[in-house]
């Protein structure tokens, strides 16, 4: 019997209560967040130099102070609904997220140029290097969230303002279960995902600077299983490197795959709009379907993406 963290996020999506890291927001909270967008309104202020100790958010931080602890020592994820988005403007949900987001950890750079903030949308853009899958309207695999980043951030938060017009529904899955299934039908196999690949960095980086990071997918911190996960980064890494996968390793790579994507292991979920997602980006994988969008770009299906950690600096590579 698994115990510590590894217990806690041994479920299966299909087993998984429905009120799971289910979060609804108090009208406390509301009413504070509220009045941050009428301040704002007022007296705007640019994003990033936004601090929660410059509001009223004694309700707010409560809060958060419970979602973050189901993050940290539940089953890794919180759903919290939700806001009322309806009734702020853009910059104003921006700043209430900023804000709520900043009292689970601190805003990272999502990108090597020092972008904060980052808007998940399709520009209408095919997937490859130089081009991350989020702005696309592609389906995407299971990953972790900057896989191939020298400081990963340690949670990934998404907040929904506006859903596609069909498709496009979120998936997370647990990689302790993954990683139980892959000990038990392939333990000749594991052992190599805890075992260095070569990830494509998305030319997030100087300009002069190596196209590739060398890193396992698994690592053990403890009792801790900790995942840097990305099938495709490892494939275009290996390319990019112009080392060749060894067969082990693709092996590897494809059976956990499977494992991942087996109907029941992961939980799905529509989003909507007002809702945010908060998850373990080294413990929790996550995906969406592809999506058809609205053909009005005012429309258009968008989230608001933010990485957090508390270690490393703000910058991108940590």
């Amino acid at each position: 019997m698994a115990s510590g963290a590894m217990g806690r996020l041994l479920w299966r999506g299909d087993t998984l209560p429905a009120t799971a890291g289910r979060f609804a927001v108090p009208s406390d909270v509301v009413k504070e967040l509220d009045a941050v967008v009428a301040a704002l309104n007022r007296d705007p202020l640019p994003l990033l130099v936004l601090r929660p100790d410059d509001f009223a958010l004694k309700a707010s931080r409560a809060f958060m102070r419970e979602v973050k602890r189901t993050i940290d020592n539940g089953p890794g994820f919180a759903i919290v609904d939700r806001l009322p988005v309806d009734r702020w403007s853009q910059d104003g949900a921006k700043a209430v997220w900023w804000l709520l987001a900043s009292l689970v950890a601190r805003p990272v750079a999502q990108k090597w140029d020092g972008t904060s903030i980052y808007d998940v949308t399709d520009l209408g853009k095919p997937p490859g290097n130089g081009v991350r899958p989020d702005v696309t309207n592609y389906e995407q695999n299971f990953h972790t969230d900057n896989s191939y980043n020298n400081v990963p951030p340690h949670y990934v938060g998404l907040f929904c303002i506006r859903t596609a017009m069909e498709g496009g529904v979120s998936g997370i899955v647990s990689f302790a279960t993954a990683h139980e299934e892959m000990c038990k039908r392939h333990p000749d196999l594991l052992p190599r995902l805890f075992q260095p690949f070569y990830f494509d960095r998305q030319r997030e980086h100087a300009p002069d600077d190596v196209m590739t990071t060398h890193h396992p997918m698994f690592e053990r911190e403890g009792d801790r299983l900790t995942a840097r996960l990305s099938y495709f980064q490892v494939k275009n890494g290996h390319k990019i490197a112009g080392v060749d996968l060894d067969p082990e390793g693709k092996a590897a790579i494809e059976a956990f795959e499977a494992i991942l994507n087996e109907p029941g292991l992961a939980a799905h979920f529509h989003f909507e709009p007002g809702q945010i997602q908060l998850i373990d980006n080294r413990a929790l994988g996550h995906k969406r379907t592809a999506f058809k969008d609205w053909p009005d770009a005012a429309c258009k299906r968008l989230l608001i993406r933010l990485w957090l950690r508390d270690v490393g600096s703000r910058a991108y590579n940590g």
